[in-house]
């Protein structure tokens, strides 16, 4: 064989393995039911916040342990384990997604695996709209 078809099938047989590999990381959005059904396998979940139940953190005792109650797209509540430290701004978060998986009766979330969608600061009704130099600009009222 010449050299040119031993490094195009060694590229194509790396290629294939990051392939694999990509695939096997990925995980799916489910809801709480589906993760509990599939208890230790990696997904994300899509929720809010449920604001009636009180935050579990208590820095002095463990700083990168924080704990929520988070109700997902189908309603079903779970309580949330996120070894990290209480995100900043995070009970004004109107959407919360946790990348995890369940166990026992808690969704467990590592340490950067938690984002928020939080409202924005800004309201159309709060700004104007402008012309300076020809160009279009927004301005606070």
């Amino acid at each position: 064989m010449k050299k040119l078809h031993i490094i195009g099938i060694a590229f194509i047989a790396i290629l294939l393995g990051v392939m694999i590999s990509t695939i096997s990381d990925s995980s799916t959005y489910v809801n709480f039911t589906k993760a509990q059904e599939h208890e230790g396998k990696k997904y994300h979940v899509v929720g809010v916040l449920n604001r009636d139940k009180e935050f579990m953190y208590n820095p002095e005792q463990n700083a990168n342990l924080f704990g929520f109650f988070m109700v997902d797209t189908e309603g079903k509540e779970m309580k949330v384990l996120y070894n990290d430290t209480k995100p900043q701004d995070f009970e004004k978060s109107e959407q919360i997604v946790v990348i995890g998986k369940v166990v026992g009766n808690e969704f467990h979330v590592a340490k950067g695996d938690l984002l928020m969608k939080c409202p924005s600061k800004y309201n159309g009704s709060e700004y104007q709209q402008e012309e300076l130099m020809g160009e279009e600009f927004v301005r606070p009222v």
